[in-house]
């Protein structure tokens, strides 16, 4: 399908991943319901192999299609990892660009539990996939800002208290938590905004990682921390399924969880808060320096 003329081969794409969209959601959304309407122990084990099935065979079709309509190649280095389907992953990543999600997808579908993100709760009314992502557990976050917790006091520590009740739900399944660390996608403006200590990346955003070991850090076994890199510069969906993404190269390396970061108070004790910010500044000037070598060339060893 690469052959194809760029424009038809796009259309074509969103076309047949728009269908396949579509035919997965509806039985989703069956057993969700069944789900929803028997909330028993039971149906929910039960019911839950069914969904991730039904969204990883979602997954493979995307995979497939960035298969057949481009030639991208897809180097990835992950050492000695033995990744697990049955696994409790934190993972965490650099995020350039919308890109990221569909090649994470495609590097770790059916290798490791599905990825679940930490969604803003305005993503729920996205048509089908919203309700797709409420149906499978997806956390959704409505964040509050300083003016707003200075006009309503009660709002404070509400988001904490919504990702603790999120990362309830995960310490009885396998689950791959999902964190872009940055909290947003790198430009160049941003970059130039933060005034970033770090080449290639943004400032990491600490609280996120904090507040999920500390809901449920036992019931994970290890992070596996991913560097992605587009040696061609940071594309969009449009470049990817234009089929002008030559290479996309990928390093993954698990990391224990320092025990003393579990279950940590983060907000409330600002010594653990200082050790904690200078564990993620130490992952993130490396993760920076790995991006340097992956981008001159000189990695990942493949």
């Amino acid at each position: 399908m690469h052959h194809l003329p760029a424009g038809l081969r796009i259309v074509l794409a969103a076309i047949l991943i728009g269908s396949s969209t579509v035919l997965h959601v509806l039985p989703l959304f069956a057993v969700a319901l069944f789900k929803a309407l028997l909330p028993f122990r039971a149906v929910r084990v039960a019911c839950n192999p069914l969904l991730t099935g039904i969204a990883e065979s979602w997954i493979g079709f995307n995979s497939r299609m960035i298969d057949l309509f481009t030639q991208t190649r897809f180097v990835v280095d992950d050492g000695d990892v033995d990744l697990r389907r049955d696994g409790h992953y934190l993972v965490l990543a650099n995020h350039q660009s919308w890109v990221d999600i569909p090649v994470l997808q495609k590097v770790f579908n059916r290798r490791i539990p599905l990825l679940r993100f930490f969604l803003k709760s305005q993503l729920f009314w996205i048509p089908l996939m919203g309700l797709a992502w409420w149906a499978l557990d997806f956390p959704f976050m409505k964040r509050y800002t300083r003016e707003q917790v200075e006009r309503r006091p009660e709002l404070a520590g509400r988001d904490i208290a919504s990702t603790r009740r999120a990362c309830e739900k995960f310490r009885s399944i396998p689950v791959s938590v999902m964190n872009f660390v940055e909290g947003t996608r790198f430009t160049s403006a941003k970059h130039a905004a933060q005034q970033s200590p770090h080449r290639h990346l943004l400032k990491p955003k600490s609280g996120g990682v904090a507040f999920v070991l500390d809901a449920m850090g036992e019931g994970l076994q290890a992070i596996l921390d991913v560097t992605i890199v587009y040696p061609q510069g940071r594309p969009t969906m449009l470049d990817l399924f234009g089929d002008k993404v030559r290479e996309v190269r990928l390093q993954v390396r698990e990391r224990p969880i320092p025990r003393e970061f579990v279950g940590g108070d983060y907000q409330g004790d600002a010594a653990f808060r200082e050790r904690f910010q200078a564990w993620m500044s130490a992952l993130w000037e490396e993760k920076d320096a790995t991006i340097g070598r992956i981008a001159s060339g000189a990695g990942p060893a493949v």
